[in-house]
């Protein structure tokens, strides 16, 4: 489905969205609640990652075929590690057959993990034989994605010696670690992240416990886009969120306040508000490390252009393995609108532009985060969306959200 997108002229109303749970925080916790079968859980993410991983946790069958859920490939190769005497052949999407899971392996294997490749070496597809893991040490790059390292947290507390693992070299994404180990320690799991060894201590039955888990931030980060390129005085309402909140990208607050948006917390929710017109005169140079927050970059860099303003992105080199390289397809894409861009291995420099080419068609890659990013664009310029319901990965009722701030 491509959908054609035209908002120039159109005033947001006072919008109010209800954002389904975080991605991060659902899958995390449906694989705890694996351990723990007397942990509830609510205001789960409704995304279609969310829903993979929870049909596989929930089948006996011995393909399991995860699709695009990159999170949901990570967190099985180690869950169904640990499943004794059941054999799995975890696949997934062609893309996902060629996105690198090499790094996690290794790490399960010097476990006592009996993983095999059914094809090419260092991806999936997957032949997973589980077993009791009894060794209680493992080392691991820390500068890959954090989710292969909470793949290995997540299984910790399951384990008869619980695990130490010792990250190697710099650590990247750093919020997603801590968010791991804080939903570890709600349930009283013991853990220590001192220098670069964390430690996870068995646990074998927890208190009745109900978690709720907050709205997602990088799916409000396309409403802060849409805030951020709207008239002074506009405003939406999101909920569910908190102030201190687990997520990485909670840190949007502090950058959208650089492009002219306020955020306001009032009960469970935030208000997004356009206080300021930034314009390349007003805002020199937007220059963030993204390390700790990957995710928001594509959102960014397309409200930048949208403003005419100069953008420095670092700390980047993940984009490189997710659902598309996603470095090349901003370059690709803002280029073909008319942008003056370039990227490295990790990083995206974006040059101010004055001009915004009309009724380009945006090609999604098979990546949710390149429609979302891209849609706030027709406020400046009619854009159509290639194969738009690819949002339903992680935002299924995305663009009926969008839809509804015109109303």
């Amino acid at each position: 489905m491509n959908l054609f997108l035209d908002y120039i002229d159109k005033q947001i109303g006072n919008a109010v969205i209800k954002v389904s749970g975080s991605k991060s925080e659902s899958n995390r916790l449906l694989i705890l609640r694996q351990w723990y079968q007397n942990l509830k859980l609510k205001n789960l993410s409704d995304s279609d990652d969310t829903n993979h991983l929870s049909e596989a946790l929930s089948s006996n069958n011995e393909l399991v075929d995860i699709g695009h859920a990159g999170t949901a490939m990570r967190f099985l190769t180690a869950y169904f590690s640990t499943q004794e005497d059941r054999k799995t052949i975890l696949t997934g999407s062609e893309r996902m057959q060629n996105r690198p899971i090499k790094i996690l392996v290794d790490a399960l294997r010097s476990a006592g993990a009996n993983i095999e490749y059914v094809d090419k070496e260092g991806y999936p597809p997957l032949r997973i034989k589980g077993k009791k893991l009894m060794k209680n040490k493992v080392q691991i790059n820390g500068n890959v994605s954090s989710q292969y390292i909470s793949a290995l947290l997540l299984i910790a507390p399951s384990l008869e010696n619980g695990l130490e693992i010792e990250l190697l070299g710099e650590i990247t994404s750093r919020p997603y670690l801590e968010m791991t180990l804080t939903l570890l320690n709600d349930l009283g799991i013991s853990t220590s992240f001192k220098g670069t060894l964390i430690k996870v201590e068995p646990k074998a039955n927890i208190d009745d416990k109900t978690i709720v888990v907050e709205s997602d931030w990088s799916s409000a980060s396309y409403f802060y886009s849409l805030v951020a390129l709207s008239v002074v005085g506009t405003n939406i309402t999101l909920s569910s969120y908190i102030q201190e909140s687990l997520q990485g990208d909670s840190c949007l607050v502090e950058i959208y306040k650089k492009l002219g948006v306020e955020t306001s917390y009032e009960a469970n929710s935030i208000i997004l508000k356009k206080v300021a017109v930034i314009s390349n005169e007003s805002q020199k140079s937007l220059e963030l490390d993204l390390r700790n927050a990957p995710d928001i970059a594509q959102t960014i860099a397309v409200t930048c252009f949208g403003l005419g303003i100069t953008c420095n992105l670092t700390g980047l080199h993940t984009l490189k393995i997710k659902e598309t390289d996603r470095l090349v397809a901003l370059e690709i894409e803002l280029t073909k609108l008319g942008a003056d861009i370039s990227v490295t291995e990790k990083s995206l420099h974006l040059k101010p532009s004055t001009v915004i080419n009309k009724n380009v068609s945006i090609p999604t890659y098979n990546d949710h985060r390149m429609a979302m990013a891209f849609a706030p664009l027709a406020l400046k310029v009619p854009i159509t969306i290639e194969d738009a319901e690819v949002v339903s990965k992680s935002y299924i009722n995305f663009w009926e959200d969008l839809e509804s701030c015109f109303n």
